[in-house]
């Protein structure tokens, strides 16, 4: 049960991380650099979810 916990934890900062990209984006000056970094953790986030999604040898 925490492992479903903690994947439905990443996947709400996923989806927040996803809201801000689409809100720098939306600025008339975004920032580049953020964008970057906010992609780059939104990323990390899939990765470790998929990481406890996939299954684990005994």
């Amino acid at each position: 049960m925490a492992i479903e916990a903690r994947i439905r934890e990443l996947g709400s900062r996923h989806q927040s991380l996803e809201k801000a990209i689409e809100d720098e984006h939306r600025r008339p000056s975004g920032d580049s650099l953020r964008v970057h970094e906010l992609k780059r953790q939104k990323l990390k986030l899939k990765e470790e979810i998929e990481g406890l999604k996939s299954p684990r040898p005994n």
